[in-house]
């Protein structure tokens, strides 16, 4: 019988969301018949330990830095243990929010203007005309983002606490709706599930919104023009191949319909570890196609590898 190793909680800003996931994860897995056991991740000689059992697979649940930018992967792959979601390079340059929307350009998709500019530019208004959209270059789950609509946003936003570095990726702001696209698989047989539209009854769908019941309306398939719909499937296939994705990615697009259908898509990043609670998108885009929750975590299990080292012969 398949022994999981769930990794949960972290290091992150987003440990408490990841603590839900992985026990939603892990009942999921426990209803498939799988042998589970649950870590909550603190250290790295913690981690170490729960892998002196061997599992046959680990299910990463951490989500934010030290969690699915790579570094977690890194250990898996030295310890040589099937994991799942992306490996190394994908996890990395997909949370480097510079590195990946040069790829993506590279690749002929559409991003919003920009650039990575020092916070004191910012506050003194030489990055870039409002409006514009100010995120840390590395973190999740809308943790740390703040939207500068107006000049008066930005002399509020000099008044506030600076919790993150002092580098900040800084884009154009996008009117019009937030989109997401769930895609799983990896390389040639990697398929794109569906879009699914996102309402916030707040006007931004921020780290409250995301995980707060109520906070947002999910429409799934998204209602919006055929076209655009079938070119954001494509979009989010294209960037998960890009960055060399597998298991699942979700893809976030904003969706400028201001002026009428169809209307033009803006990719905003790739997630290789996304939400995996009650409320999070990709289990609901999976959903909607017929594949339960306990189905689509047994199909991560089932999928997981390493990148480790090959095994010497005398071993």
């Amino acid at each position: 019988m398949t022994r999981v190793l769930v990794l949960m909680g972290g290091l992150s800003t987003e440990r408490e969301v990841s603590l839900v996931s992985g026990r939603e994860c892990a009942a999921a897995l426990r209803a498939k018949g799988y042998v589970v056991v649950e870590h909550d991740f603190r250290s790295l000689e913690g981690l170490v330990a729960a892998l002196a059992d061997r599992p046959d697979a680990v299910f990463n649940a951490l989500h934010g830095r030290y969690a699915e930018d790579g570094t977690i992967q890194g250990v898996l792959d030295l310890a040589r243990v099937p994991y799942t979601h992306s490996g190394l390079l994908a996890s990395a340059m997909a949370m480097d929010k510079p590195v990946a929307r040069r790829l993506f350009a590279a690749h002929g998709l559409p991003v919003a203007q920009g650039g990575v500019y020092h916070r004191d530019d910012v506050l003194a208004g030489r990055a870039m005309p409002v409006p514009f959209v100010m995120k840390p270059t590395n973190e999740g789950s809308s943790v740390g983002v703040k939207i500068v609509l107006e000049k008066s946003d930005l002399e509020a936003l000099a008044s506030e606490p600076w919790a993150f570095d002092d580098e900040v990726l800084v884009e154009r702001y996008v009117p019009g709706r937030e989109l997401t696209v769930a895609v799983l698989g990896a390389n040639g047989s990697a398929k794109a599930l569906g879009v699914l539209e996102i309402r916030p009854n707040n006007g931004f769908y921020d780290y409250a919104a995301k995980y707060t019941d109520g906070k947002a309306i999910h429409l799934c398939p998204a209602p919006i023009d055929a076209r655009a719909y079938a070119q954001a499937m494509a979009m989010a296939l294209e960037a998960h191949r890009a960055l060399g994705c597998r298991g699942v990615s979700r893809a976030d697009i904003r969706y400028d319909d201001t002026r009428g259908e169809p209307g033009e898509l803006c990719l905003l990043e790739v997630n290789t570890q996304p939400g995996m609670t009650p409320l999070s998108l990709v289990p609901e885009i999976a959903a909607s196609t017929g594949m339960s929750f306990p189905d689509l975590c047994a199909w991560l299990v089932e999928h997981a590898r390493h990148d480790g080292p090959v095994p010497k012969v005398s071993e």
